[in-house]
């Protein structure tokens, strides 16, 4: 199957024939006189793979691509801290773009002030290595994963008596000076460290609570919730935050100030209480954060893992529809099998999350003078739910046996929403590119490497990750 469609052509012979000329006199233009320009139109072949983009698509959980899954429907809550986990020989799940790992506080900080860096860096290095980008979560404590000793011992308060239900777990008071004092110097020191990492995919603002999600049974009051939000707000300016749901006040104060936004339970259908057919919409309405998505990712982690929806009978189709109709970028499955009777319906949900960019149309003209504009018209569509987050580059290339140019525009990509999306700005060849037939690709470059890295739903991608779309004459400057 051709990678393109040739539809259309004005050549100079097409115009000879007709008009027995090249140049068309218009005397109800003064007697102005041009040439008729050849142009090419192309419209690409679309595909229905699914893509593995950046910062989009399922991830991974305390793992990377290729780890063996967990089993049956549990997972660990105790993020990698070395090298052991060997890759399996096969395994059956999403190739993944992000590896979302957390950590609890006393793995990290184990004693004060002796953060263990080298935990985080290796997890970086080892995404990386993976081909992925690393989310992470740094969690105050939960249930068996109890609060630093140091901090325990330090004099901070607890909040629960010896008489509580949950004697046997050291609750703090958030309100303590030494919560916000001890967590947040954690934090802070996090985002001088990774703030604008280039394999840094996004950071889970956790405050309070188990994982830090920002609910407990010993809340404190909203003022020293939004502490602990600006905290993440200041540390974190580059690198994008995502709000837990489970408050309201603190989501919409988070995603009011840029935050993006995730929830823990995705696909709970279990009644009479679900958090899919009441909390979750009805909180989404309240809030007001419909159109958060525009500016910032919806992330989502699974409520179980998918083989526990399958056991209960709940309705896959409908948990995926929420999850697109939310405009999901990211979701945690916790590394675990997807059953096989909804293939089907995760591949659909995967072609279809976060953003897909397929190219129509593109229209050059057949020859230019270097220095001179292409006159590039072209088409897109974003197929998905969701724009790009990161500033990536559009980009095209003319090539030949012996030369190659790249030209950057500065479409932002970000403005893509679902839809329609026309790019046709001045794009120049460069004055001292030689004279010669180039082809002319395009592609979608990262921001930092400036290399293609971004997957588009059209045929004919090269192994250098360009898309070839046809030929163009360059001839000499006047």
């Amino acid at each position: 199957m051709s990678v393109f469609s040739l539809v259309g052509q004005s050549s100079r012979r097409i115009a000879g024939i007709l008009l027995g000329a090249l140049v068309f006199c218009s005397f109800a233009f003064g007697g102005a006189c041009w040439a008729q320009e050849a142009t090419t139109v192309v419209r690409p072949v679309e595909t229905q793979e699914i893509l593995v983009n950046p910062g989009m698509g399922i991830q991974t959980f305390q793992r990377y691509n290729g780890d063996a899954l967990n089993s049956g429907v549990k997972w660990s809550e105790e993020g990698p801290v070395d090298k052991l986990r060997s890759p399996a020989e096969s395994v059956d799940f999403p190739q993944s773009s992000v590896a979302y790992c957390r950590w609890h506080w006393a793995t990290l900080e184990p004693e004060q002030g002796k953060i263990r860096w080298e935990i985080i860096d290796l997890a970086l290095a080892e995404a990386r290595r993976h081909g992925q980008r690393l989310a992470i979560r740094l969690m105050p404590y939960d249930p068996d994963h109890p609060l630093p000793k140091w901090y325990r011992e330090s004099g901070a308060r607890h909040a629960n008596s010896a008489s509580a239900k949950d004697a046997n777990i050291w609750q703090p008071d958030f309100s303590d000076p030494l919560y916000f004092k001890y967590w947040s110097a954690l934090v802070t020191e996090a985002g001088r460290r990774y703030d604008g990492h280039p394999d840094l995919d996004s950071v889970d603002i956790s405050t309070v609570g188990y994982w830090g999600e920002g609910w407990s049974d010993y809340m404190p009051e909203f003022p020293v919730q939004k502490k602990l939000i600006d905290v993440y707000l200041k540390a974190f300016r580059k690198t994008p935050l995502l709000m837990n749901f489970d408050q309201p006040d603190a989501l919409v104060y988070g995603t009011s100030h840029g935050a993006g936004w995730r929830l823990d339970c995705l696909g709970d259908m279990k009644k009479p209480e679900s958090e899919m057919l009441d909390q979750y919409p009805e909180e989404i309405a309240e809030t007001g954060i419909q159109d958060v998505w525009r500016t910032a990712p919806v992330s989502l982690e699974t409520c179980g893992v998918p083989e526990s929806w399958f056991r209960a009978g709940w309705g896959v189709r409908y948990i995926l529809g929420e999850a697109l109709r939310w405009h999901v970028s990211t979701v945690n499955v916790k590394s675990s099998a997807i059953p096989k009777t909804w293939k089907t319906e995760f591949d659909d949900f995967q072609r279809k999350m976060g953003y897909r960019f397929a190219l129509r149309r593109a229209e050059w003209q057949d020859q230019i003078r270097a220095g001179e504009a292409l006159h590039l018209k072209t088409w897109w569509v974003n197929e998905g739910v969701a724009p790009i987050y990161r500033p990536f580059v559009l980009a095209f290339r003319l090539s030949s046996p012996d030369h190659f140019t790249v030209i950057r525009t500065d479409a932002d990509l970000r403005k893509w929403l679902p839809g329609d999306a026309v790019f046709e700005d001045p794009v120049f060849a460069p004055g001292d590119l030689s004279a010669g037939d180039y082809q002319l690709s395009v592609g979608i470059l990262d921001p930092t490497t400036l290399q293609p890295a971004v997957r588009l739903a059209i045929e004919g991608r090269g192994e250098d990750g360009w898309y070839p779309l046809g030929m163009i004459r360059v001839n000499q400057g006047p």
